[in-house]
């Protein structure tokens, strides 16, 4: 079953591909959708409505802390009125009008001395090894991925959580057998949960949930066999999407772990096509819907398809047909009823939807 997409809206936006393959999209609790994008030394901040709706000028800019470090995480304030960036040494918050707040120093994710580089060493070290971060929705915290020096408890690396006033240490969480390539963080919209993916490369992923009880930082992983990517958060009940990490799957999981639905992808109208694989790419369209792709199954840009899934159970409803025909994109699900694609030749960002306006 072929279900149209209608166009919603377009832009002109370089950069943009980091908005629907990439972490450069914040999403709110409130709902409120927010554009970081890097050019630079500097950190722009665009409301996704406002941009869509013709406005150009950044919401925000804020100076990235290292320049010389490309790789790293950002999260924003609710309120727009401080960023926090990780580099490769620590954890910086920056005003609006560009004033560093506080530091939160740790071991370098490119050599591993601590807390800075002597004299003569360079100021960035190679390596693309990073972690993230992610302000809290009330923007009191800050939740960091970092690495320490040392390898207590077999935890070189740890997940933090910050005092985003001043950057005090609150609390820990040992992440035993991490070995970072690069993180990103998602919260859930019950305000206290935080989903934390670490990408390992060929050792494959982490998952781990956490909670702040007050005390201490309760929490728990999604998968002891590195095979699961977390790829979305629903955006009303108390569950999560990942993909298997080869792509074999979908699983819609609980907060209790449980396992609620799981899915695999349709096989393809040619029988001498290579067997489909989810994208990791995916997620909630809106309470109801899951839209995944399967582009990356033959790269065979023709053959690009995106599926729409019930959110409940993850059945098939059907395939996304586009006026223009196939889009090769990745998709990325907003949670209000639409999602994005990105047309590199062009640099447009489209919006789309299932139901006409």
């Amino acid at each position: 079953m072929s279900i149209t997409a209608h166009l919603r809206a377009s832009v002109k936006l370089p950069g943009g591909a980091a908005l629907v393959d990439g972490f450069a999209l914040e999403r709110r609790g409130d709902g409120s959708l927010r554009a970081l994008l890097r050019h630079g030394s500097e950190l722009e901040v665009h409301d996704l409505e406002e941009l869509f709706a013709g406005e150009r000028a950044p919401a925000a800019v804020f100076p990235v802390p290292r320049p010389g470090w490309e790789h790293g995480g950002q999260s924003v304030s609710p309120d727009g009125s401080f960023a926090v960036f990780t580099d490769q040494r620590a954890v910086r918050a920056v005003a609006r009008d560009g004033s560093p707040l506080w530091e939160y120093p740790h071991a370098c994710w490119g050599c591993g001395s601590s807390p800075a580089h002597t004299d003569g060493e360079p100021e960035v070290c190679p390596g693309p090894e990073h972690g993230s971060c992610l302000v809290s929705e009330d923007g009191r915290f800050v939740w960091a991925h970092i690495v320490s020096a040392s390898a207590a408890q077999n935890s070189r690396e740890h997940w933090v959580l910050l005092d985003a006033g001043d950057g005090t240490e609150l609390a820990r969480r040992p992440l035993r057998d991490s070995t970072a390539l690069g993180s990103h963080q998602l919260p859930h919209p019950d305000g206290a949960h935080v989903a934390l993916d670490i990408g390992m490369g060929q050792d494959g992923v982490l998952v781990h949930w956490a909670r702040w009880d007050g005390a201490e930082l309760d929490g728990w992983v999604v998968s002891h066999h590195l095979d699961r990517i977390l790829a979305d958060v629903h955006p009303g009940h108390p569950g999560f999407l990942t993909v298997e990490d080869n792509g074999a799957d979908l699983r819609l999981h609980g907060l209790d772990r449980t396992v609620l639905a799981e899915r695999e992808p349709a096989e393809g109208e040619d029988e001498d096509e290579d067997p489909p694989c989810w994208d990791r790419c995916c997620g909630f369209v809106d309470a109801d819907t899951v839209i995944a792709s399967t582009v990356d199954s033959d790269g065979a840009p023709e053959r690009t398809r995106h599926w729409l899934l019930d959110a409940r159970t993850l059945e098939i409803r059907g395939t996304v047909g586009y006026p223009a025909g196939p889009v090769d994109s990745y998709v990325r699900p907003l949670g209000d009823g639409t999602w994005l694609t990105y047309d590199d030749a062009s640099g447009t960002l489209d919006r789309w939807s299932a139901t006409a306006v």
